[in-house]
Order: C-alpha cells, then structure tokens, then sequence
C-alpha cells in the first residue's frame, strides 16, 4: 500500500516580535528551509510535485500565494507549483495532512510542507482588515461578538478549575524545558541558522531563564480582571518557518534517502467557536480511535501551548504523564508563529522521538473557529 513517509524536517530558530527575524520578509524565511531542505537531502527541487504551506494572516506580504513566491524566491525551477492552507493555528499541521493524503492517493511521489508567519510584519488580525468574518446567518446562530482567544482560555482555566499559579507553574516548566534543550545543543538537529544582515540568528529568541512563581505573580491578566491567563503563561508572537519534505517509500528509495517516520493516523475535529481551545480532546480522541492505538501506545506528545489552560485541561481529560508533553519546551517559551507552528511541534517532535527512539509520537493544537488536527507519526 502506498504510505506518506518524512525524508527531512527542519525548521528556522523562532524570532520574538521585532527580534532577529523581524526584517526578513516571510517569502524568504520560507525560501531558507525550502534550501535547507535541498542541503540537507540533496534533492533536485524539479521532483518536488507541490509545496503546500500554511500561513494565517494572507494579506500584505503574505499575499499572493505565498507558497507560490517561496518557491520562486528560493530558486527552484518554475515548473513547482505552491499552495498556502489557512486552517489557523494549525495551517501547517493541515499541510501535513494534505501532503499525507495526496501521496497515498497517488497524486505526487514527493511533496514539502509546512508554514511560515511574521508576526511582526504582519499582525494578528491583520487579514480581517475593516471587515467582518461573520455573516448574517453565523451572527443568528452565535451572536454577532468575535470569538476572543484570551476570552476562551479563561473559560476553560474556569471549567478545569485551573488556579493562576498552576497555569504560572506550566510556563515555568515550558522556560525550564526548552533551556535545557537549546543549552544541550538538542535542537542543532532541526534548526537551519540564518544570516540576517550579516548576524547568525541560531537559537530560539523567547526562552527566558531563571523566573519564578512568585515573579510571574505580579503580571496583571489580559483578558479579564479577575482572570488567570497572562502574557507569561500564554503563547509568544513569535517569526518563524518550519517544512517537511514527505514522499512514498519507493520514492524515497528511489531518491536514496532514508525516511524517518510515516504519517501513521491524520485527522481533524471540529469544537464550539467559544472557547474554541478544546478542540484538541476531541482530535486526539479521535485520532485514537481511528489508529487502534491506545493513549499508553504514544511515547511523545506535543500538545500547542497557545495558553497553559489547553495544555492543563487537555493532560486532565488523558491523564498523561506530563513529563511526555511538550519535553522540549513549547510555544510560551519558544513562540507561536501561527502559520509555522504546526510544522514547527512537528518537527520538533520527529527529531524527540528519533533521539529516545519512541515509536509513536501525537500531535494537536487547537485552532481559531473551534478546530483541531490531530496527527500520529510512527517512527522508522
């Protein structure tokens, strides 16, 4: 049977808003890890059948396609088609799942996928402009006030009875976890340094070290005055770009590189648009079910970090070991670039389970519009 299998996964260090990566247009982050991705594996970019990315806020310098001018910026010949997915948050996550798919229908032999997003450069919200996303007949069934993010996490500290400093201890251990893994040199592996202007950019921007509860207790919150969810223990606005090359094993063989892993189970769920963030418990369950795997069969997950109560509510519903989720730090610590960060957990996770050898890792995020996918990598 024709599989879906990972050759190569990298990504860029993640910027902070302003930060290292600020002034490189988003066409050309992605254009470094679609050369990075050629260095790496040796391919000749014309066997690429598509390059799928995703990208949240497609307007500006994130217009036109920005797959399309990814590829042209990164010189590979014209005849590589691109495309950019916008399924929020998890845009680049859906990318690997749409690679996935079409490489078991038999549609391409080699495909890369991923997602970039400038945070700096381009806003959140950004794309909604002066208009307004909600029709008439969204505004009837919900009402007519946007679904707010910050507004949904705090339901869900509500509902899981999260306490301020259970939520302020999370965020430490996101700092704590992926200081240790940049100061061990464990994501050398899956980061492509970049030249800026003359400056090496090579590390994550966001990890801050030596914080403590007591510190992050004197943060105001930023969605309701007696609320729990702060700038510390929610995800960073971050710059970055992550990619995938994925192929079928006989391509693989073909091309003499070694897969890494297969796409073992890809799905998505949809949640309530507010609060919106639980969408992955239903995704994993799911995932789950269709994999005949049991939650004690995944050695490794990777749940996003978009705010401390996803992650805290999600380890309830499973009861997993938290020592399993997110081991190298997550998006508190290392950002969210929203288009990017699906690739990028991803990629992350890929190289996690290939240093622990762990089998079977799960991945989830929750996504703007009450989504989330859920994926299962196996590794070879």
């Amino acid at each position: 049977m024709t599989d879906a299998v990972i050759v190569a996964a990298v990504r860029t260090p993640l910027g902070k808003r302003n930060g290292g990566l600020s002034t490189v247009h988003p066409a050309d982050l992605s254009a470094h890890i679609l050369d990075s991705i050629v260095s790496r594996t040796g391919i000749d970019p014309a066997i690429v059948d598509d390059v799928i990315w995703g990208c949240v806020n497609q307007v500006g310098d994130q217009t036109f396609d920005i797959a399309r001018t990814s590829v042209l910026s990164a010189g590979w010949p014209e005849s590589v088609p691109g495309t950019t997915v916008d399924r929020q948050c998890g845009s680049s996550q859906q990318a690997v799942s749409f690679g996935a798919a079409s490489l078991v229908a038999g549609h391409y032999d080699a495909v890369v996928v991923g997602g970039v997003e400038s945070m700096s450069r381009v806003p959140m919200g950004s794309a909604v402009g002066s208009g307004n996303p909600l029709g008439e007949r969204y505004i009837e069934r919900y009402g007519d006030e946007f679904p707010n993010q910050g507004i949904g996490a705090e339901m869900i500290a509500d509902d899981w009875k999260l306490s301020r400093q259970q939520l302020d201890e999370f965020a430490l251990i996101s700092h704590e976890r992926a200081a240790a893994a940049s100061d061990g040199g464990l994501f050398a592996d899956e980061i492509a340094p970049i030249d800026v202007k003359g400056e090496t950019v090579s590390v994550d921007e966001g990890i801050r070290r030596g914080g403590t509860v007591d510190g992050l207790a004197k943060l105001r919150p930023v969605f309701r005055e007696d609320g729990r969810v702060t700038a510390a223990n929610s995800s960073q606005i971050s710059d970055g770009s992550a990619g995938l090359l994925m192929m079928t094993s006989e391509a693989a063989a073909k091309a003499g590189l070694t897969p890494l892993a297969r796409v073992h189970t890809a799905v998505v769920a949809g949640s309530a648009p507010m609060p919106m963030l639980t969408g992955p418990i239903p995704a994993t369950h799911k995932a789950l079910a269709k994999s005949g795997l049991s939650i004690d069969d995944i050695g490794v997950f990777e749940v996003n970090e978009a705010f401390a109560p996803v992650v805290l509510a999600w380890q309830a519903e499973f009861g997993v070991d938290l020592a399993k989720v997110n081991p190298r730090g997550g998006a508190i610590a290392l950002g969210h670039p929203l288009g990017g960060s699906g690739a990028r957990l991803m990629t992350t996770m890929l190289h996690h389970m290939r240093a622990n050898n762990i089998r079977y890792g799960l991945q989830t995020m929750c996504e703007g519009g009450g989504q989330a996918n859920a994926t299962i990598l196996e590794l070879l």
